[in-house]
């Protein structure tokens, strides 16, 4: 029976793994295979998607080289550590600039936008029976389009891991600061945020980073998880804690419930006149730093590098299945962003940062709860490095070795020159809100709205939507809206730049 063009894929296949090199291989075209069980496939892709398909004894083309091992609910959790980063720590920030409702229109917007997205993925993906971002360009556009993709991923995720460890440098050295009580900063190499994300990148990161499959990283995925809701707890608790306006003078009060009272008692002899302005919050705002809020939903919320990947490791795959992890995970971290940029919002108001855990500074420095939270949050961004590098490393791979088998070699060399460069570029990056303006307004509109819409578009067959049908137009409209955005959103940041006015996040 000869199978039609347009036939779902991950309906008719078992599950497949990509591997790290790319073989060379003549696949034949999609109308001339033929499915003689349930459990055969057809697939194309050409000699790109070598590394998916497999040839049978009898000819036929499989995802069997891997049987996806990984369950629900750890894709879960990868696919929700993905989404979740340091991006969190700058959504309070952003609302401050946007005010409540329009921030809570924005993010859900993108939201939806992001599930939709991953509905054009995962709908090409089936269709031609491949399952890397990449390989997805090469099927649309060729070699160009694989570079592109292969391109995007690459900064993206090197812009997250970026920011990532910015935290680590920040944060670890005020951590080890409160543990050893020290009012100031010394000169110590210990307290040298440089020296100190070198440090955890060569004995933490880079172990991770090395392991071939990312279902192994589930169940640090899931503890990373963790630590972020701790972080949320304390954000809403802190709300209820922290006075508004903030003392002049509570350098020395430590974090204590008999100190809260004297916090309590301070701020509200300050409240005079103009004060209580401070304390209000915003519904609406519109300002020169609006500019970054909709990059830095978009940073969060992308994840579309590592869709595909947790695809392919899923055990007993299916779209449908695929589709109701995303939207599981996009919803819970929908939650956790609104309330955490809430909550933070309404503890510091105007006041607050674009790292929201340098705010709780003014407050009190040697506050035990927000040690224990930096702790949470350093292991969190920490633990998810080597998922966002994956994406990465097969990116250079389908750029640069697309025709060679897997070497471990080639495997740990560019692991630690990724994390060579990333170190360098953090290490001299001014700070965090450069990193998610920046790299969110280039590369994450084409990872969430341009790429999946125009693969789309090509992809699905004229046969099955006609050029001019509903969802053909809807994915053309959705893949104008991340221009429009990406264009918008860098020229309000370099005329922000050029005039000074809106240098993102101050120093640190």
């Amino acid at each position: 029976m000869e199978v039609p063009l347009q036939t779902e894929m991950v309906d008719l296949v078992p599950n497949g793994k990509p591997s790290e090199g790319l073989l060379p291989a003549s696949v034949p075209a999609l109308d001339k295979q033929r499915v003689e069980g349930p459990r055969s496939s057809c697939g194309g892709g050409g000699a790109e998607a070598q590394d998916f398909l497999q040839k049978s004894p009898s000819k036929e083309l499989h995802f069997s080289d891997f049987e996806g091992k990984t369950s629900f609910g750890m894709s879960v959790f990868n696919l929700s550590n993905a989404i979740m980063g340091s991006g969190i720590l700058g959504l309070a920030y952003a609302m401050a600039n946007t005010g409540i409702v329009l921030f809570l229109v924005l993010l859900t917007a993108v939201a939806l936008l992001s599930s939709y997205s991953i509905h054009l993925l995962l709908k090409s993906s089936g269709i031609v029976g491949i399952r890397a971002y990449e390989q997805l360009g090469y099927r649309a556009f060729g070699t160009p389009g694989k570079l592109a993709a292969a391109l995007a991923i690459t900064l993206q995720n090197v812009g997250a891991m970026s920011s990532y460890l910015y935290i680590i440098k920040s944060e670890l050295p005020l951590v080890i600061q409160t543990f050893l009580n020290l009012e100031e900063k010394t000169s110590d190499w210990y307290l040298n945020g440089n020296y100190l994300v070198i440090l955890v990148s060569v004995t933490i990161i880079l172990p991770l980073a090395l392991m071939r499959q990312l279902g192994y990283l589930g169940y640090s995925s899931g503890f990373s998880l963790s630590c972020m809701v701790f972080f949320l707890i304390a954000v809403i608790y802190k709300k209820f804690q922290v006075p508004c306006p903030l003392p002049l003078h509570i350098a020395n009060i430590t974090g204590n419930a008999s100190h809260s009272e004297v916090l309590r008692e301070e701020g509200q002899l300050h409240v005079e006149g103009g004060a209580v302005a401070l304390c209000t919050p915003s519904y609406f705002t519109l300002n020169r730093q609006t500019a970054y809020t909709i990059p830095i939903m978009a940073f969060a919320f992308v994840c579309h590098p590592e869709v595909l990947p947790i695809y392919t490791e899923l055990k007993d795959p299916t779209k449908r299945k695929m589709q109701h992890i995303s939207n599981l995970s996009i919803a819970v971290m929908y939650a956790m962003y609104f309330l955490a940029a809430l909550f933070g919002y309404l503890t510091f108001y105007d006041g607050v940062e674009s790292e929201l855990l340098h705010t709780y500074n003014k407050v009190d420095p040697f506050d035990v709860l927000i040690l224990c939270v930096r702790v949470a949050v350093l292991t969190a961004v920490t633990l998810t490095v080597p998922i966002v590098l994956f994406p990465v490393r097969r990116a250079i791979q389908q750029m640069l070795f697309q025709n060679q088998e897997f070497s471990w070699l080639r495997h740990v060399i560019i692991a630690i020159s990724l994390l060579t460069c990333i170190n360098l570029l953090v290490i001299f990056a001014p700070n965090i809100l450069g990193i998610f303006g920046v790299i969110g307004a280039t590369s994450a509109p084409c990872l969430i709205f341009i790429f999946p819409a125009t693969f789309y578009f090509r992809i699905v067959p004229t046969e099955k939507e006609p050029a001019k049908s509903t969802p053909k137009i809807l994915a053309l409209c959705f893949a104008m809206l991340g221009l429009l955005l990406m264009t918008l959103s860098l020229s309000f940041i370099i005329s922000d730049w050029v005039s000074g006015t809106g240098r993102p996040g101050g120093s640190h």
